[in-house]
């Protein structure tokens, strides 16, 4: 009798299996992610299913925020100028296409004459932050990946709290995942002061229909309509007081003028899906006043756009240098097309020089990144390791103009699976405090060698090898 239930039960699991894989197969994904899926699903059995079931399956083509609700925001009357403008202002012609682009596969709306401030370190990015919204005077939208219960973060929620009751309009999101650490305490005295407070995605004890692989990694702050702030860091005191790995360097931009309008689009887009309220009043988007001639634009990409538009746009501006291209990333584990896209740069004649953490807050990360090195090193990249603490920024700055500033990493998670936000900014002197600044981190750093990579001892091989395949699901 045992022998026959025990037959049974393989044979249903077996067509379970074969069902599975038929589904991933006719789902025409990447077949890197295909295939790292299928080896999970062989080798782990009956959890490899389950972590398919929790992790695995396609939202995209089901779109998890309403189009029409995005679009009836998009509408709202803001500061965004005609891109045809551009046509005749100078622009390198192949940087116009990337700007035309991005407004085509996100509605990345391009705003003019902006005050842009580019800070490095943990100290001065939380004072602006604080000072900001101190400042506050009618409203303070706040959305983070993180936000831990600690020193930095209980110092926000009193400064939140003190806002609110002074009469200030607080909305607050939080990714449920990301900030599973926030106490019942720590949210509850938010709200009864009467900070809005929303989480992203809340965990939901449903197998088949799980969204728990598709969170909200985005860091934006709008002030009155009139700051905004994004960038790499979440709210925690490591980016102050650092961790086991070391001080913490990331970037975060400030702007003003007419390029907030496009941050608070997006929260109020995100907002929407949290609380279900459209919010359009035209006094979340004052005149802006007018700055220093510029150009901003504000990207987003996750698992409710059609388009994988922050991949694309990175992919573009590459393609697009003419002298060089400097990236700072924690994690990098790239697909075949951004690899593909840095190599030929390379190859081209591009300047291209990447800087990683020599060693991150993921081992398994670590590993997989190293995997990639090999081809980029033998295209004339120069890989640097950074070995001050904890490399956490995530920016590109390019040919003294173009600068990408904000949440995504260069992997697989940020381009699909992430919701995600980058500013592109196109702009002499940010460009230039950016390349200052990744000169100024190489002082910290080792360089890589081709020699070094391809000597790497065959245990350390065999484990990036093996890092590899789990790449595009991390």
């Amino acid at each position: 009798m045992h022998d026959i239930l025990r037959i049974i039960l393989y044979a249903f699991y077996i067509y379970i299996i074969l069902s599975t894989i038929s589904v991933i197969l006719l789902e025409n994904r990447n077949p890197h992610k295909s295939i790292s899926w299928l080896v999970v699903l062989i080798f782990i059995p009956f959890v490899g299913l389950f972590l398919y079931l929790i992790f695995g399956q396609d939202y995209r083509k089901r779109k998890i925020i309403s189009q029409k609700s995005i679009q009836r925001i998009n509408m709202r009357p803001c500061a965004a100028i005609d891109l045809k403008e551009l046509d005749d202002s100078g622009i390198d012609v192949d940087f116009l296409k990337l700007i035309y682009m991005l407004k085509a596969n996100s509605e990345a709306d391009a705003y003019t004459h902006n005050k842009i401030d580019v800070f490095a370190v943990g100290e001065n990015i939380f004072d602006s932050i604080f000072e900001a919204i101190r400042n506050a005077k009618n409203h303070i939208h706040i959305e983070f990946f993180i936000f831990e219960d600690d020193k930095i973060s209980n110092e926000l929620r009193k400064l939140l709290i003190q806002k609110s009751k002074e009469g200030v309009r607080v909305r607050m999101i939080y990714d449920y995942i990301g900030s599973y650490k926030l106490s019942k305490n720590y949210l509850r005295s938010l709200r009864t002061a009467g900070v809005h407070a929303k989480p992203f995605l809340p965990l939901r004890l449903r197998v088949r229909r799980s969204k728990i692989n598709y969170r909200n990694h985005r860091k934006l702050i709008v002030i009155d309509g009139v700051v905004g702030f994004t960038g790499g860091i979440n709210i925690a005191d490591r980016y102050l007081y650092g961790s086991s790995l070391g001080k913490w360097r990331d970037t975060v931009v400030r702007i003003e003028g007419a390029g907030v309008h496009g941050i608070q689009k997006l929260f109020l887009i995100d907002w929407f899906f949290v609380e279900r309220k459209l919010i359009t009043d035209e006094k979340y988007f004052p005149t802006p006043i007018k700055f220093s001639k510029n150009i901003i634009q504000t990207v987003s990409s996750g698992p409710d756009t059609d388009w994988q538009a922050i991949m694309q746009g990175i992919c573009n501006a590459i393609m697009a240098a003419n002298h060089y291209v400097y990236i700072h990333t924690p994690y990098f584990m790239p697909n075949e097309l951004v690899n593909g896209c840095i190599q030929m740069a390379a190859l081209s004649g591009t300047e291209i020089r990447l800087m990683i953490p020599e060693k991150s807050d993921s081992r398994l990360s670590d590993l997989s990144a190293s995997s990639y090195l090999g081809d980029v090193l033998e295209a004339g990249v120069r890989v640097f390791k950074y070995q001050a603490g904890m490399m956490h920024s995530k920016a590109i700055v390019i040919d003294d103009f173009v600068s990408i500033v904000g949440s995504s990493n260069i992997d697989e998670r940020s381009f699909t699976l992430h919701f995600e936000v980058n500013a592109f900014i196109y702009d002499e002197k940010t460009a230039l405090h950016l390349k200052r600044l990744f000169i100024d981190d190489m002082v910290h750093c080792k360089e890589l060698t081709l020699e070094e990579w391809n000597n790497r001892q065959r245990r350390q091989k065999m484990k990036e090898s093996f890092a590899r395949l789990f790449s595009p699901l991390m």
